[in-house]
């Protein structure tokens, strides 16, 4: 059976003790702090990520996608480990140039079996690709299968953040600066969604309580085969618990406790939500 190794990047929010159970390769995103950089989950972790950002006049950070070098060099570690097919999903194209930069190293080693996947998607929902492409490759299947499943299976993907506030995406880039005027304007707390590859405002409820309930009745509406809850360190333990057990309790005909998980935003995808948030990223079930 053909050994197929899975890569991602730093954006799918995968904990690291998560990644390396699964033996999935993380590609790290830059992430800047005015003129400091560091190498997101490498040089910095999702706990220093929070402290920093958290610090009184931090500034708002940025992140860069990784080279087509860097790529290449975790493609390459890959097969001299002995893999015989990469399957890579990234975030999507719409949102990072990470896909650009994956499929330029991948078009660089022609005699190699690489499949890059634009998710279309980012966050936690990009990790659930990467894992189900683990199960899958574990399953026997081929390395072009495994690709053609995932690409069939993003139409189930979906994600849902309430946030405190929109700052953060219209610093980044994430959303135009019209749109997260509504924000702060209306003084909502939204609910952000990504649609056709770009990150929307799904809802404007006016209270974060409204915006973590209606986020849950959104994420709740199908059944769904995997779900993963992501909150910020500003929220207590007992919170993402309840917030958890709500999402939990209320997915339509009950869910795998094994494919349920809960973890931090990491510090690729948190410079463009920002903290005092809570969400879900959920594969919806056929």
């Amino acid at each position: 059976m053909a050994r197929i190794a899975i890569v991602t990047d730093s954006t799918a929010d995968l904990m690291p003790d998560q990644a390396a159970a699964a033996g999935v390769r993380v590609v790290p995103l830059l992430v800047r702090f005015g003129q400091q950089e560091w190498r997101a989950g490498v040089d910095m972790s999702t706990e220093e990520f929070w402290r920093h950002l958290l610090a009184p006049g931090a500034p708002i950070p940025t992140t860069a996608a990784p080279s087509p070098g860097i790529f290449r060099e975790v493609f390459e570690a890959c097969f001299a480990e002995g893999a015989d097919a990469v399957v890579c999903p990234t975030i999507g194209t719409k949102l990072s140039a990470t896909f650009g930069s994956a499929t330029i190293a991948a078009q660089a080693m022609p005699d190699r079996e690489i499949h890059v996947i634009d998710t279309g998607t980012t966050s936690m929902a990009t990790g659930i690709a990467a894992l189900l492409a683990v199960e899958l490759a574990t399953a026997g299947m081929a390395a072009a299968q495994v690709a053609a499943t995932i690409r069939e299976r993003l139409a189930d993907l979906d994600i849902y953040v309430a946030v405190d506030g929109l700052e953060y995406l219209r610093k980044g880039g994430r959303l135009s600066a019209a749109r997260a005027a509504i924000g702060t304007v209306l003084a909502v707390k939204p609910i952000v969604t990504v649609r056709d590859g770009e990150v929307v405002l799904a809802e404007t409820p006016r209270t974060r309580r409204k915006s973590r309930e209606r986020a849950i009745e959104l994420a709740t509406a199908t059944p769904v085969e995997r779900l993963a809850v992501m909150y910020t360190p500003t929220s207590t333990p007992d919170e993402v618990a309840q917030f958890r057990d709500a999402l939990v309790a209320r997915i339509p005909g009950g869910i795998d406790p094994d494919h349920v998980t809960v973890g931090l935003i990491g510090a690729s995808t948190g410079p463009h939500l920002g903290p005092d948030l809570m969400g879900a990223a959920l594969l919806k079930r056929r």
